[in-house]
């Protein structure tokens, strides 16, 4: 077992408590989403420990009630964008011919458009619903999952223990799930949080803009935006939902780091 450092154990630390807003945010907030407690823009007090926003709502119930937003949009597009990339790519690269090149083409098409343009264009005519925000996130990055999936495998594929597999006549599924998948799996865990961490950036950003997360639910890139003018006052309400999207963040990054240093690749099933 890989010895802990201590940036891994501060990144644990930190998706620990982000996992627990995301589960039990709601349970733990002490007041509800839209309920006005005092004058908007309170300083921080013992009830109120980061204050309340423009509405007078209290800051950390929101942040709470908006971690399960800002996260689960952002690991629901993420694992759909898996599900539909990682399956394939691999097969992509294990049948090769036509229906790889035509694959790799199609996503190049899609890959040379820039994301946050595809998807103000797909938000704008559709609505920002939360069906249509975690499908186009989903689908725009499920091109990058496909191209990565595609590399790694076509690197297995080449290997001794996937031709000898093939000669047994094992089938397609056999290979992907014996062969391909234990392989690639390092590179895809690296992925999958790099993408997290892309998407949980892109979220904040779209909601900041409007086209994200909508009311009357919260989430913290829109809780920037509507506290955005406290900063003009000298008030720190904008910051404490900058600085969760921020800590998230480099927790995440941290996990991943630890996770992936001084792996090993895996080697084939050969019976």
């Amino acid at each position: 077992m890989k010895k802990l450092t201590f940036s891994a154990v501060l990144g644990m630390a930190i998706v620990a408590i982000a996992a627990c807003g995301f589960l039990f945010g709601p349970m733990l907030a002490p007041y509800g989403l839209e309920q006005v407690v005092g004058m908007p823009y309170d300083v921080p007090s013992a009830a109120h420990p980061f204050g309340l926003d423009q509405n007078g709502r209290d800051m950390l119930s929101r942040l709470l009630h908006g971690a399960r937003m800002s996260i689960g949009v952002s690991l629901s597009a993420v694992v759909i964008s898996f599900c539909i990339g990682v399956p394939l790519g691999f097969l992509a690269a294990l049948r090769g011919g036509w229906p790889d090149i035509l694959g790799a083409r199609l996503v190049d098409v899609v890959m040379s458009i820039p994301v946050l343009i595809s998807a103000l264009v797909v938000l704008q005519a559709l609505g920002a619903s939360l069906p249509v925000l975690i499908g186009t996130i989903a689908l725009l990055d499920s091109t990058r999952v496909f191209r990565l999936a595609r590399v790694v495998a076509q690197g297995v594929v080449v290997m001794d223990y996937t031709e000898v597999a093939r000669l047994r006549g094992e089938s397609t599924w056999w290979l992907l799930r014996r062969e391909i998948l234990p392989n690639a799996l390092p590179p895809l865990m690296a992925e999958f949080g790099m993408r997290f961490c892309f998407t949980f950036l892109f979220v904040a950003g779209l909601s900041y803009l409007g086209l994200g997360v909508q009311p009357p639910f919260a989430d913290w890139g829109g809780m920037v935006r509507d506290n955005q003018q406290g900063v003009l006052y000298g008030l720190y309400a904008p910051l404490f939902p900058a600085g969760a999207i921020a800590l998230v963040t480099i927790g995440v990054n941290l996990v991943v780091d630890w996770a992936l240093a001084g792996r090993t690749t895996v080697q084939g099933d050969n019976r």
